[in-house]
Order: C-alpha cells, then sequence, then structure tokens
C-alpha cells in the first residue's frame, strides 16, 4: 500500500464536506493503483497456469476430450474463427462520412474585416464553410465483400472441424502407439521369462552331466537378448506416451500418462455401417471438402467484388456556408465520382478469375482425395482385419501348441536345444505379430473412422466424443 497524507486547508462548516471527499477519492483511488500490480501478475498467473497432471488413468475418449480441450494446434486454429468473425465485422461496416471545416478570407495584412453586421466573429466577413461527405458504395460491393466474409467464416469454422478430426486421429494412433509398444514389452518379458526356466533345468541338467555348458550359454544368451528387446519396447512406449502427452496440451510431457484401455479393446471397436462404398453425402459433408468449398465460394465473391469495382462510386456532399454581409448563411449540394476512363480494374478481375478457378479445381479435388481415402481407410480395415482374425483363430494357438511340444520334448532329452530355441524364436515372432496386428486394426478402425468423419463408439467406460 501507499501512504496517502490530505491536508484540509478548510476549517470546519459546509466548505470543508467537498474538499473530504475528494481527499477519500483520492485517497481510494491511489490505493487501488498501488495494488493493481499485485492483482494483475495474480491473473497473469492464473491465465497462464499449466493444466493439471493427469495422474488417473484415461481411456480413448478421455483422451480425445483431454486433448479438444487443450491441445496448442486446435487453440490456435479457433483463432482463425475469431478472425474470420472479425472480418465479417468489417465486411458489414458503412464507410464514415468526413467532415470537413474552413475558413477562408482572413485578412493577414491588418485590413478591417468588419461589416454592417458587426465585428464579432460571426459578423466579420470571413468564409466559413462547414461540409459533409459521404460515400456511397453502388453496383454490389458491399453485398460481395459481405458474402465473400461469410464463407470465410464457414472456410474458418470447417478448418477447424478439420483440425479436430485430424487431432482425433492422431490421439487414436498414438494412444494405439503405446499399447503396442506395452504389448511387445510384455511378449518379450514373457519369452526371457520362459527361457530364464528353461535355462534353471540347463543348470540342473548340467550338473547331472546331461547337458554341455555351451548348451546352457545358449539359453541364457537368447534370454538376456529377449530381455534388452523388452527393455528397448519399454523405452518405445515412454516416448509415444510424450507424444501422446503433447498432443493432450501438456506443458512439461514426461511419459507418465497411464492407460485404462486394452488394445483388444480397441481393436474390437464396432465400425460404422456402409463403410464398404463412399457415400457422396457423407463425403460432401467432411469438415475439408466444407471448408474447400467455402474457399471456393469466398473466391467466387471476391471476383464478384473485383468486378463491381469498375463501377464509380459516387461521393454526396452537403455543406453550410456563411459569408457575411451578402451571403450570411446558404447551403449547399453535391457529388463526386471517379471517371472511369484509364484504369477499369482489368488487372484485379484478371487475378480473381484465375484465384476463383484454382479454388474450385482444389475443392473437386479435395472430394477426389477424400473418396480416395475412403477406399484405402476401407481396404486397410479390411486386410487388417482379416490379418488379425487368422492371427487369433488359428496361428497363435498353433505356435503355441508347437512351443509347448517341443519344450516337453527338450526337457525329456527328445529334442535337440536348437529345437527349443527355434520354436521359441516362432512364438515370440507370432506374439508379437498378432499384437502388431491388433494395433494394425485398431488404427485402422480409427482410420476407417476418420475417413467417414463418423464417430465410433469406444470401448466399455470411455466417454463418447460429439463432433462439430
Amino acid at each position: 500500500m501507499v501512504p496517502v497524507s490530505v491536508k484540509n486547508s478548510v476549517s470546519s462548516g459546509s466548505q470543508s464536506r467537498p474538499f473530504r471527499r475528494l481527499a477519500i477519492v483520492w485517497a481510494a483511488a491511489l490505493a487501488f493503483l498501488a495494488g493493481a500490480p499485485g492483482l494483475r501478475a495474480e491473473s497473469a498467473a492464473a491465465a497462464t497456469a499449466p493444466p493439471p497432471a493427469l495422474s488417473a488413468p484415461i481411456g480413448l475418449g478421455e483422451a480425445r476430450r483431454i486433448a479438444f480441450e487443450r491441445n496448442w494446434d486446435l487453440l490456435a486454429a479457433k483463432s482463425d474463427v475469431d478472425i474470420a468473425v472479425a472480418q465479417q465485422i468489417v465486411a458489414r461496416s458503412f464507410p464514415n462520412p468526413i467532415l470537413a471545416l474552413s475558413v477562408a478570407k482572413v485578412p493577414a495584412d491588418n485590413a478591417p474585416s468588419s461589416t454592417a453586421m458587426g465585428n464579432s466573429l460571426l459578423h466579420r466577413s470571413y468564409d466559413t464553410i462547414a461540409a459533409v461527405n459521404q460515400l456511397v458504395e453502388i453496383g454490389g460491393k458491399r453485398d460481395a465483400r459481405r458474402s465473400s466474409a461469410r464463407a470465410g467464416i464457414a472456410g474458418a469454422e470447417a478448418r477447424f472441424a478439420e483440425a479436430r478430426r485430424q487431432l482425433e486421429l492422431a490421439v487414436t494412433r498414438a494412444y494405439v502407439a503405446v499399447l503396442s509398444a506395452d504389448g511387445q514389452a510384455t511378449v518379450l518379458r514373457a519369452s526371457a521369462a520362459s527361457l530364464r526356466r528353461e535355462a534353471d533345468i540347463a543348470e540342473t541338467r548340467l550338473k547331472a552331466g546331461d547337458l554341455s555348458r555351451a548348451d546352457r550359454d545358449q539359453i541364457r544368451i537368447a534370454a538376456d537378448r529377449f530381455e534388452i528387446d523388452a527393455n528397448r519396447a519399454e523405452g518405445d512406449a515412454r516416448t509415444a506416451r510424450i507424444q501422446l502427452g503433447v498432443l493432450l496440451g501438456e506443458s512439461s510431457a514426461s511419459g507418465g500418462i497411464r492407460l485404462s484401455d486394452m488394445l483388444e479393446q480397441l481393436a474390437g471397436r464396432p465400425v460404422p455401417s456402409g463403410w464398404e462404398i463412399p457415400s457422396p453425402s457423407v463425403v460432401a459433408n467432411r469438415p475439408d471438402v466444407l471448408a474447400a468449398r467455402a474457399d471456393a465460394r469466398r473466391a467466387e465473391a471476391e471476383l464478384r467484388l473485383q468486378k463491381a469495382q469498375r463501377v464509380p462510386d459516387p461521393t454526396l456532399l452537403a455543406q453550410y456556408e456563411r459569408e457575411p454581409p451578402d451571403k450570411a448563411n446558404s447551403v449547399g449540394l453535391g457529388v463526386s465520382f471517379p471517371l472511369p476512363l484509364w484504369n477499369r480494374n482489368r488487372g484485379p478481375i484478371a487475378a480473381a478469375t484465375a484465384a476463383a478457378a484454382q479454388a474450385d479445381t482444389r475443392a473437386n479435388q479435395t472430394v477426389a482425395a477424400a473418396v480416395a481415402n475412403w477406399m484405402a481407410a476401407a481396404n486397410d480395415y479390411r486386410t487388417a482385419a482379416e490379418r488379425r482374425e487368422r492371427y487369433l483363430t488359428r496361428i497363435v494357438r498353433d505356435s503355441a501348441a508347437v512351443l509347448d511340444s517341443v519344450r516337453f520334448a527338450y526337457q525329456k532329452g527328445g529334442a535337440s536345444l536348437l529345437d527349443l530355441l527355434t520354436a521359441q524364436r516362432n512364438d515370440n515372432d507370432v506374439r508379437l505379430a498378432s499384437a502388431n496386428a491388433a494395433a494394425d486394426l485398431a488404427n485402422a478402425v480409427g482410420g476407417l473412422e476418420a475417413a467417414m468423419s463418423t464417430p465410433v463408439p469406444g470401448p466399455p467406460g470411455s466417454k463418447p466424443i460429439s463432433r462439430p
């Protein structure tokens, strides 16, 4: 607080009350100004405070919701919508009138300026003029500018929705990447543990003279390699968690995010009906297509605006003039406009025509790209589902059966060490490939969802995500 000292120079009575009130007002103002920096600092600190860390396990639906609220790129895309709204405000505004004031015929050589009316300021022989000029836009300029602004808002909103669509797909892929790396680490840890048990059995057989030291060492080496690969997979999982944290808008992503959904759940999500063949109505309502169409409409409105610029805009004039004694008070009206003799706005019209054609071409290209994206996503889902089904129904089961039989035969002396290691590596590769197939299917579901721009139900416990 700033100390304030106010002295009253008036002794007493009714004359001292205004001074007391003024002193109180000044004291309150100075006290507020003294505390304002602290208040502003507290407000700024609250506005820039990082989002709270994610401590509880989150599902895919919750991760998407958090990304929609915190992601940096999405927040930047929202600012584009605000800019487009501001441009619409500008387009709706009328030109401001121009006020001109002038005084002429003021003597500069001490000549008398008085008249028979007198020598006051209003009666001298000065020529005083007050004029108002108003530009009037004609030819559809304002309508074209407003149409361009409306298309700009539609395009900005569609691009914001497109940013959300891409963000949802990116979060899905990052979430699946974490689960895939965790699954690979689990498979490798299990393979290493299995070989460690075989190494213990080999140690017993070595002491009994039934196994060579080289065979025991080979089992230990294979187990060590699986553990090293598991450590690498765990490092990849931490890196994937950091990348997921960046998408979720964490200010200091450390890789500590915990996930609640399982890879099998995400791979088993249902897909929207009608995914086999692209639907023209669904493609037409994709955000990227809507944004491209809005850009084409805006370019068309800009072309109409440039063509309207060929029509001269008149400027209306209304003025009041006072020139005593002959013209004590008079008014005047006028109009002015440029003559389109040398400049017919041909250059800007040609540029706007090319821009409109280019925007229309890009809109058609975006539609074709959306259809191709849908077809590719459907093909990825079809092949991923078939591959995942084969692993679940036959390959994983058969590989586990082969490994169990070889392991039993090795323990009984009916199989060689090479047979055991080969079976273990094959089973490890099959389980890793099965986990990768599940990750590919989960990503394919997310890709098909993004291609169709249709929400897909999440696994049990996930919160639904609504699109704009």
